[in-house]
């Protein structure tokens, strides 16, 4: 009975308005204080061990990393590349905005960052072409739940630093039910695209889409670091979010020039002549090509990451590029890698004088400082839940349920439906984050004492906070997309309402096909193995 008390307390605070960090945290100092035998000594070791997390390191350089890449350029040039790429088909319009936000979200790790970056541009694109609001809000406000499940994912290191699962695994979890998800809102835009005679634009042509996806390569580049570092070995997860947070900073100061000292300042200038344009076009894809060949070479022959090659395919790239695409004779070739690097030279002066400026540039400090405050009120929420997880652990608060669930007849099939049932029902109250802390420490033994995979379980329980981020009264997607359309919250719910549909049906998938989930994480690091 008195572990009772615990969740009286807790939910008692949230009904009462308190934040969700604070109730977590009094109501375990309470619990502890009135009825358990820790001391109260425990809730201060337990809040510096907390802290001590290294998996919760990753937060932070994610939140940097989405905030440098959630400006308007990046966006910009996602949505351009996704317009030429599936634009043509009935609906493309809305068909890319999903493509897009899939794209993004694999930049960000953040739901509400993909709707904004998105959704800003991508509904004024929408009405344009004769969509209604009401269908962009819609397909905006499901699509940027995408954020969450397709890695790097915020949620997912939260959900890892909460059981101690592997953030690598997690992310890889993440990837095909991904896919999925954005394929599924595809299909169920081009199915309502063809019965409300929605327009398709016109095929932009090869040429137009490789410019586009030229132009978003570099910032598309991050997900490789990302999930090319971890499976290589190359770093951890956290040393991952790290590279991640500095890569993204170099590119919207220096590459994109979104922000910064040097916003509004091209790579080229208007005075560079044709001849010059080839050749700084010709040594810039003959690097990236070179890098690309390396590093396939090293996947797949695990040699050296640079060799003999490496450099003919260098040589070959700068040779066929001014020769194929910029027809140039070979005789003026000296001339066009002469101006060209000229190019690169002025540019790579203008950076290194603008570098430390830009270090303490007025943007770049709006960024660190809204990063941080995203920072510490994410943080001080996963301390106080790790300390009520702490506080249920101690008491066996979770082997009491386990076996009683065992003693009632549950299996892995009826836990995973009532695993739903609860994290649908929370979702539509409180913060993703915050209710996977709550229930995550609960339901997590369960899980493993029923056979179900801690991976299936974490993909799981993110597809249900995507949906909770959809779904009233506290739906932040929701308010969010109301924020940048002007509509109002119920007319925000009911055009989101149809792709909701979508995502439930996607969560009964993911569900009850747990090889979606573990297919990847198996077969490029193997199983999750817990430590009881």
């Amino acid at each position: 009975m008195e572990t009772a008390f615990l969740f009286i307390f807790l939910f008692g605070f949230l009904f009462l308005g308190v934040p969700i960090a604070i109730s977590l945290g009094l109501s375990a100092v309470l619990y502890i204080a009135l009825f358990s035998h820790d001391s109260m000594s425990s809730v201060a070791v337990q809040l510096f061990n907390a802290s001590q997390n290294f998996t919760l390191l990753a937060i932070p350089f994610f939140i940097l990393a989405s905030s440098f890449m959630s400006t308007g350029g990046v966006a910009r040039r996602i949505i351009r590349f996704s317009i030429d790429a599936v634009g043509w088909i009935r609906g493309g319009l809305a068909i890319a905005a999903v493509f897009a936000c899939m794209l993004f979200a694999a930049l960000s790790g953040s739901s509400p960052a993909t709707v904004v970056a998105i959704g800003t541009i991508a509904i004024a694109g929408m009405r344009q072409a004769g969509y209604t609001k009401e269908f962009a809000a819609g397909v905006i406000a499901n699509a940027g739940t995408l954020g969450i499940l397709i890695p790097p994912s915020i949620v997912m290191v939260v959900y890892a630093a909460a059981t101690n699962v592997s953030v690598g695994r997690m992310f890889f979890a993440g990837v095909i039910p991904g896919l999925i998800a954005g394929l599924m809102l595809m299909t169920a835009i081009y199915i309502m695209a063809r019965i409300k005679k929605l327009p398709a634009q016109p095929w932009a042509g090869s040429k137009e889409l490789w410019s586009s996806l030229s132009q978003a390569a570099v910032g598309l580049f991050l997900m490789v670091i990302i999930l090319g570092g971890i499976y290589l070995g190359i770093f951890t997860p956290t040393e991952a979010a790290a590279v991640a947070a500095v890569y993204a900073g170099l590119i919207a100061l220096f590459v994109y020039r979104d922000m910064g000292p040097l916003s509004g300042i091209g790579w080229i200038n208007e005075g560079d002549s044709p001849l010059a344009l080839t050749g700084f076009k010709a040594i810039t894809y003959a690097f990236v090509a070179m890098l690309t060949w390396s590093a396939i070479a090293k996947l797949a022959t695990e040699r050296a990451f640079f060799g003999l090659d490496s450099i003919i395919v260098l040589i070959a790239a700068l040779v066929a590029y001014p020769l194929l695409r910029g027809g140039l004779s070979p005789a003026a070739l000296p001339a066009a890698y002469g101006a060209g690097g000229k190019v690169w030279g002025r540019n790579l002066g203008l950076i290194a004088w603008k570098f430390f400026p830009a270090m303490v540039h007025k943007d770049t400090k709006k960024v660190l400082t809204d990063s941080s405050k995203t920072t510490i009120m994410l943080m001080f929420i996963i301390v106080n839940a790790l300390l009520f997880a702490h506080t249920l652990t101690a008491e066996q608060i979770p082997q009491v349920i386990t076996d009683w669930m065992v003693e009632a007849g549950f299996n892995w099939f009826t836990f995973l439906l009532a695993v739903n049932i609860i994290l649908l029902i929370g979702g539509q109250f409180m913060e993703p984050s915050g209710l996977l802390l709550i229930v995550a420490p609960v339901v997590f033994p369960i899980g493993l004492e029923l056979g179900v995979d801690p991976i299936h379980l974490g993909i799981l329980m993110v597809v249900n906070m995507e949906i909770g981020m959809i779904t009233p009264p506290i739906g932040l997607n929701l308010f969010v997309t109301s924020g940048i359309t002007g509509m109002s919250l119920v007319q925000v719910v009911k055009a989101a309402a149809p792709f909701v549909l979508v995502l439930l049906l996607f969560l009964v998938i993911v569900t009850y096909v747990p090889a979606l989930s573990t297919f990847l994480p198996y077969y490029f690091m193997g199983p999750e193995i817990i430590t009881r």
